[in-house]
């Protein structure tokens, strides 16, 4: 990932940024309203209904004379408010010739692959923009979502790659039982047609009907070989976990070449309008996503690769190219942030604070504990649940679909393998945790956390 590469390289790189509810929908409300999922409204994908009437980071700059804009993937359910302009694909969108939702009330095919149409609309947007103002510009891009269909000259840069297996990719889950319950795992739950188009000629999966003539000849000439390969196989057990984990990373990166791509198109656009040097850059996910640690894929869980999420920002002039900051931030503090940089003030409903200080060497508080609330319970079988991380320990609470306790060492446990709850010394540490639990419980005012805590 070059481009990517690029804005951490040429700004910061956050070795340690998280979200506060692993799931795609819920973090983008969190993203643009600053606040929790209980209190902007938006717990799961599932139930919930974003409210895009309150107040959000973006409305808070067009008091202030900016120009907003969406494009690709917003995925909140309702009409897109806040932005001067917006295009946005129905849900999830899909990867060839998708469906975009236009300000006029309308729905529009347009020709191509989501990840060129995403950026070719914001580079239409920007070309049109009023140049006397200031402008913000989210871009939604639907790579790398599941199914992970890669761009037609992408399929296939990686088949000579041999991805190594994940330390954990055969967790038992020992002492974890939300863990034991889930279903998301590589063997069981992934399907070779819908996720790794192991599909016969004549089959008509929704995902690829969608493509033209010339972009289907592309997909058989590339697939149909190995399905006739697979084929003959007969694979069973570990042997064809291990296939379908290969080709899961061969279609999830190719998908990813795409995203990356277009990011440095991004980027060469501001230096072609002479704007790198007063735009803030930033790049980040709804979240992590497990690639075949614990055996999975998706996301979901307070465990660590689904915790946290890549994240990197550049603004020249300000942030030192090279920078890396190890402190604790969320999403959430993304509209503070933004709010921060443009000199906007920051309303008092907003539960997340600016990062901006600790990247320019000011000597500020970093945030010492990161509270998270997971709340979808159907889909992957992921018992909700929420919990406290420090620098050195993660205690969780999962209820619901199970009803149990969680507590990992960090420095000795990264991968959150052993659950040390109720284990010989460390009833102080689980203690203290608890207590920091109810603290933020509180302070960010999480009723149903206290609740269920008063209940057991």
């Amino acid at each position: 990932t070059p481009n990517i590469d690029r804005i951490a390289n040429e700004g910061a790189l956050f070795n340690k940024a998280y979200i506060t509810n692993s799931i795609c929908g819920p973090s983008r409300a969190v993203l643009l309203t600053g606040k929790y999922s209980h209190k902007n409204g938006f717990k799961d994908n599932e139930t919930s209904n974003f409210n895009a009437g309150q107040d959000l980071f973006v409305k808070q700059l067009q008091a202030n004379g900016y120009q907003t804009a969406w494009i690709g993937k917003y995925h909140l359910g309702t009409q897109p408010q806040g932005f001067d302009f917006w295009q946005v694909f129905p849900g999830q969108g899909s990867y060839y010739n998708p469906d975009m939702l236009m300000m006029d009330g309308s729905t529009k095919r347009i020709e191509g692959y989501a990840a060129n149409i995403t950026e070719d609309i914001a580079e239409e947007w920007l070309d049109h923009r009023d140049t006397g103002k200031p402008f913000c510009l989210i871009i939604g891009h639907k790579s790398t979502h599941r199914t992970w269909i890669p761009d037609t000259t992408d399929m296939g840069m990686f088949d000579d790659v041999t991805f190594p297996l994940p330390v954990n990719f055969y967790d038992d889950y020992q002492g974890r039982a939300a863990a034991k319950v889930q279903d998301m795992t590589i063997a069981k739950t992934m399907i070779l047609g819908y996720d790794l188009k192991m599909l016969p000629p004549d089959n008509k999966e929704s995902s690829i009907t969608r493509m033209n003539a010339a972009q289907r000849a592309r997909f058989d000439t590339y697939y149909q070989p190995i399905y006739n390969d697979f084929k003959t196989r007969n694979l069973s057990g570990n042997a064809l976990t291990e296939w379908k984990y290969q080709r899961y990373m061969k279609d999830y990166l190719s998908t990813a070449a795409s995203l990356d791509r277009n990011i440095g198109r991004t980027l060469d656009y501001l230096d072609q309008h002479q704007l790198t040097n007063n735009t803030i850059v930033m790049y980040l996910s709804d979240q992590g996503f497990y690639m075949g640690e614990h055996g999975w894929f998706d996301k979901r869980f307070m465990y660590e690769e689904s915790f946290r999420t890549p994240m990197m920002i550049r603004y020249p002039g300000v942030i030192q190219p090279g920078t890396k900051l190890n402190d604790y931030v969320m999403n959430l503090d993304i509209a503070p942030t933004c709010l921060d940089a443009a000199g906007v003030a920051i309303p008092k409903a907003i539960q997340g604070k600016s990062f901006l200080p600790l990247l320019t060497g000011k000597n500020v508080k970093a945030r010492e504990a990161m509270y998270y609330h997971y709340y979808e319970n159907g889909e992957h079988s992921v018992s909700p649940h929420f919990g406290v991380q420090t620098k050195n320990y993660k205690l969780i609470r999962f209820y619901k679909r199970v009803n149990s306790w969680e507590l990992y060492n960090l420095q000795k446990d990264p991968h959150d393998m052993h659950n040390l709850y109720g284990k010989k010394g460390y009833e102080k540490i689980t203690q203290q945790l608890k207590s920091q639990l109810n603290v933020l419980i509180a302070q960010y005012e999480d009723e149903d956390a206290k609740r269920i805590l008063n209940r057991n």
